[in-house]
């Protein structure tokens, strides 16, 4: 892979060259949607899945003079640490490009897991990790050698189907210091310089360099050329320093069946939660899963919704205190290893110094005490800060936290002497070393009661503490300090007064830097028989002896104190109530106005609404006075209407019947006629005088002359006229007959018409009542008419 690059920045009277290169390693699993996701990555430790196709990414960074990078000559992997270039396997070269700014070259390779030579990297990891080398080999110009460079890194491989919570998607990052020494001059151009490699090392071999004895042949490890270069181990060192507060990181990946578990706890508590479900304390003691970890405490501190507080704490964030100053200086201390809190008035020392400011001023007794912004750091890590701040006054109320930092740490020393107590019982032959050495208990044991762990341990192991704290209460103290003091107990009865104070400060709170080790305390811790009864039995003693030590006069003085101590707090606490008694009468008395107010105005909108219903009512029982007159009108019209309409079908069934009987009088004359006029047809033909007058066909001739009246026969006249009249009169029957039904469809309409004008009038509130009357009265008009 060529790259467009420049050569070295020299001149010939610049020999050596010395270059500090940052180099990232990062890796990416295939998403199975034609893609690639970031690697889950903790404590330096890549999280693999089996059987994934991968892409190895390593990014090339330049410091103060760029380093002419040719190409990059081939990316290897294998498995372990301190391999041999043999057992080193190629990858497949993916893209070499370099960055916009020309400050950075990115290699990509692709990396095939499922080949016989990664076995190792592709099962599943019991427990703790493997190691993995990845090396590249880069054409640096000027150099007739490629160039290595190595990085080691922990992996654990994980089932195919593993889900992972949370993870860092930082890179790991490397440090390489390059020398290289001109080994000849070609000519006088800045080409034909050469140069071979003088030393390559990491900032891994460095600090491992200053940590190990001093020894030619360590020296000469550290300085091997770059085909037989190989990197030290990374165990873990110990040395003097103690660990840092808020050191180690807490993964929230979780095995799934831990999941189940817990959200099959949380639904049923949920459902209850003032009581807590029986396999709660089991699940706590095997450790909260991290993702879950800020709900499950503010619901064993039964502080999951408590607006008030809530309330509360926006009113005191904005009061002053007079710890200001001390807070500021102690947040700037307070967990100094973990990235939140680092930074210089960002969102972790902001939050922090909210909290502790807040306390200070809603804790009247004992305000800011030192200790506390290590308690707050470790819930503002869990939660947002009004809740953070609930939690925290809970601990220090509800499970006595606070009576520590009262009367002159008084409750604190009684749980001292209960410790030693404890301690005596259980390894009477540390106890009895301690006591030769002049070891007290407040010697190691003050940090564990005031920050509960949490200043000192690793980060998983302090909220492992917490967890079991916060759902057992006080007493876990003393079952974590006995295991703590048991884990030691070997390595300290052969130390001297120094070399064990040395060893709690230092090197007892680094044995418990993994989750395995932390997880053996808690059992260690649960193991412990610290109960109840001997507790009181341990508290009576020191009462006893405390009372044996003191002077009556000072003992009365102490209580005298106490008392006065006691009466001062008990006035804060009046003036307040008569505060808040003066502050709730004002409040009350302008809700009362207010309410006053609007009792007034209810009043008055209640009597215009009396007003409206004794209208409506008054207006409802006039439409219904209308009402039964108009069904008292439509019934009769109704009747009326009935009777004409019978009257009208009576008469057109009697004209029926005259018609009928009409037709059969006509159809008998003329058929009389006919009979009578085939008579007289066959007398006229009969006679030769008159057979003239009918055609053949029996019509009259038409060329004959009409007959005189005289010649006429009188009764054919007679039957003639009659047929006439009865022709008319049957003619005007059916004339009649039409009319009358005319008239009944039109009486039909005009009731229709009024039913539907009734029906519109009871919809309405207007006064229909006269339209009605004018609908009948037109109606009754044309009916005459």
């Amino acid at each position: 892979m060529d790259s467009s690059i420049s050569t070295f920045p020299l001149t010939p009277s610049e020999p050596l060259l010395s270059f500090v290169i940052p180099v990232t390693l990062d890796i990416k699993e295939d998403d199975g949607k034609g893609g690639f996701t970031h690697v889950p990555r903790e404590k330096k430790c890549f999280k693999l899945r089996q059987n994934l196709k991968k892409e190895v990414i390593i990014t090339i960074h330049h410091r103060d003079r760029p380093l002419p990078i040719e190409r990059c000559f081939g990316l290897l992997i294998s498995p372990g640490r301190d391999v041999p270039d043999r057992h080193m396997h190629l990858l497949d070269m993916v893209s070499m490009k370099q960055s916009s700014d020309a400050k950075s070259y990115q290699l990509k390779s692709y990396w095939h897991p499922t080949q016989q030579e990664f076995e190792i990297l592709n099962t599943e990891t019991p427990q703790g990790y493997v190691y993995m080398t990845v090396a590249v080999d880069l054409v640096i110009a000027g150099i007739q050698e490629p160039v290595r460079f190595i990085i080691e890194t922990r992996v654990r491989i994980y089932q195919q189907n593993e889900r992972f919570w949370y993870f860092s998607k930082k890179p790991i990052r490397e440090t390489f210091y390059l020398e290289l020494e001109q080994t000849q001059i070609g000519g006088m151009i800045e080409s034909d310089i050469q140069y071979r490699v003088q030393s390559l090392e990491s900032e891994t071999q460095r600090v491992k360099k200053r940590s190990l004895p001093s020894s030619p042949a360590n020296s000469a490890k550290m300085a091997q050329t770059p085909d037989s270069l190989c990197s030290f181990a990374e165990d873990e060192t110990d040395d003097d320093e103690p660990l840092q507060s808020g050191s180690g990181t807490v993964g929230k990946d979780c095995a799934e069946t831990v999941l189940v578990s817990w959200g099959e706890l949380l639904t049923k508590w949920r459902q209850d939660l003032n009581t807590r479900p029986k396999q709660l304390v089991p699940l706590v003691r095997k450790g909260i899963p991290e993702a879950l970890r800020g709900e499950v405490w503010q619901l064993l501190c039964g502080c999951h919704d408590n607006k008030d507080m809530l309330e509360h704490y926006r009113r005191l964030i904005v009061k002053e205190s007079s710890f200001e100053a001390v807070i500021q200086r102690d947040i700037s201390r307070t967990f100094t290893a973990n990235d939140y809190f680092k930074e210089k008035e960002g969102q972790g020392q902001d939050g922090l110094y909210k909290i502790s400011k807040a306390y200070s001023i809603h804790d009247q007794d004992i305000g800011y005490v030192q200790g506390l912004s290590f308690l707050g750091a470790v819930l503002l890590l869990h939660m947002p800060e009004e809740q953070a701040f609930t939690v925290l006054v809970k601990i220090m109320y509800d499970y006595g936290l606070q009576s520590l930092f009262n009367n002159d740490f008084a409750e604190l020393h009684r749980k001292f002497y209960q410790l030693e107590r404890f301690f005596m019982d259980v390894m009477p032959d540390l106890y009895s070393h301690f006591m030769n050495l002049g070891i007290e208990t407040h010697m190691y044991a003050s940090q564990w009661f005031l920050t509960l762990f949490t200043s000192k341990f690793p980060l998983h192991t302090a909220f492992h503490i917490m967890d079991v704290f916060l759902c057992e209460g006080m007493q876990v103290i003393f079952n974590f300090s006995l295991a703590l003091l048991k884990s030691g107990r070997k390595d300290m009865l052969s130390m001297d007064f120094e070399g064990i104070l040395k060893y709690f400060r230092v090197s007892l709170p680094k044995k418990f830097r993994t989750v395995e080790s932390a997880q053996e305390l808690v059992q260690s811790a649960m193991s412990m028989k610290v109960t109840s009864r001997k507790l009181r039995k341990f508290e009576k003693e020191y009462e006893v002896i405390m009372a044996e030590r003191e002077d009556p006069v000072e003992r009365l003085e102490n209580e005298n104190r106490h008392l006065m101590q006691e009466n001062m707090r008990l006035d804060r606490e009046n003036d307040e109530l008569a505060h808040e008694l003066i502050t709730c009468r004002l409040s009350l008395q302008k809700e009362i106005d207010e309410e006053r107010d609007l009792t007034n105005s209810l009043e008055v909108e209640v009597k215009g609404l009396k007003q409206q219903l004794e209208d409506l009512a008054e207006e409802k029982k006039h439409h219904e006075q209308e009402t039964i007159q108009i069904k008292e009108m439509y019934r009769r019209e109704t009747e009326k209407s009935e009777g004409e309409s019978s009257r009208n079908n009576a008469i057109i069934v009697d004209y029926k019947e005259i018609c009928t009987q009409l037709s059969e009088r006509l159809e008998k004359q003329q058929t009389s006629h006919k009979q009578t006029m085939e008579h007289i047809r066959n007398k006229v033909q009969g006679c030769d005088n008159c057979s003239g007058v009918f055609t053949s066909d029996g019509n009259i001739a038409a060329s004959e002359p009409a007959l005189k009246p005289e010649d006429i026969d009188p009764r054919l006249a007679a039957a003639s006229l009659q047929m006439r009249e009865l022709e008319l009169d049957l003619a005007h029957t059916k004339l009649q007959l039409v009319e009358s039904q005319c008239h009944v469809q039109e009486v039909e309409h005009q009731l229709n018409a009024a039913v539907n004008e009734l029906q519109e009038m009871q919809a309405s509130k207007n006064s229909w009542l006269q339209k009605t009357f004018t609908s009948f009265k037109e109606a009754t008009t044309l009916k005459k008419e």
